[in-house]
């Protein structure tokens, strides 16, 4: 489905682009250098910026969908594999690149099993964003060159477990682990108690756990300062 999304950049420097890449970055030096990159690679190509995740997911609801993500792990809104989670439920079926400064493994691998379809580290030349878009346009994953799998995969375990959840779901859970009860997720979210317990059965189901001190332990291996390197 990535393939018919999105063309190579070879293709579309053969021809007039249709569509839109979404460059979601706060770092406005940083963005308009990835944006002038975008159109370089894909000469005629619409390039849409956002600084914000909020921003991000209007432009996503007002616009069709685009043919690339290009998002940076640290905004104001949201940090790390949450807004990788978040950000492909949104763009649907759009390939999601993850361009950033942290290219450590376990990092890499979390964010790759949160939905990103590849990883290119911030100070990669012209010519790695290329071959990454390349990559990702013939249905492959994109992993940078100093990427090696982390011995100890329980974290990307987690994180693909948590991209399961629906956007309710996931909402859901964030109020479990703050240590909510039923009744009281039911009138946060002006929904039913019944509705609450149903979805905590899909929750713990999903995440493969048998209670809800399971899944609060599940959701804190996946957060991003889980995630970070000790150093």
């Amino acid at each position: 489905m990535t393939t018919d999304i999105l063309k190579t950049s070879r293709d579309w420097a053969q021809t007039t682009p249709q569509g839109w890449i979404l460059v979601v970055d706060d770092h406005p030096l940083f963005c308009d250098a990835l944006e002038l990159t975008l159109r370089s690679v894909m000469p005629g190509i619409n390039v849409k910026t956002a600084d914000t995740m909020e921003r991000a997911l209007a432009l996503l609801a007002e616009e069709p969908q685009p043919r690339l993500v290009a998002l940076d792990l640290n905004l104001p809104d949201v940090a790390g594999v949450d807004g990788v989670i978040e950000i492909s439920r949104a763009a649907g079926a759009a390939p999601v690149l993850v361009v950033s400064s942290m290219d450590d493994s376990r990092m890499v691998s979390s964010v790759l099993a949160a939905g990103a379809s590849g990883f290119v580290p911030k100070h990669s030349p012209r010519a790695k964003l290329e071959e990454a878009i390349n990559t990702i346009a013939d249905g492959q994953t994109y992993k940078p060159d100093s990427f090696n799998d982390p011995e100890d995969d329980a974290v990307s375990d987690a994180v693909s477990r948590l991209s399961d959840l629906t956007a309710q779901q996931s909402r859901i859970l964030q109020l479990i682990c703050e240590g909510k009860l039923n009744k009281q997720i039911a009138f946060d979210l002006s929904i039913a108690e019944t509705t609450v317990k149903a979805h905590v059965t899909a929750i713990m189901r999903k995440l493969g756990v048998h209670s809800r001190t399971q899944a609060v332990l599940v959701s804190q291996k996946a957060q991003f300062n889980s995630i970070l390197p000790e150093s």
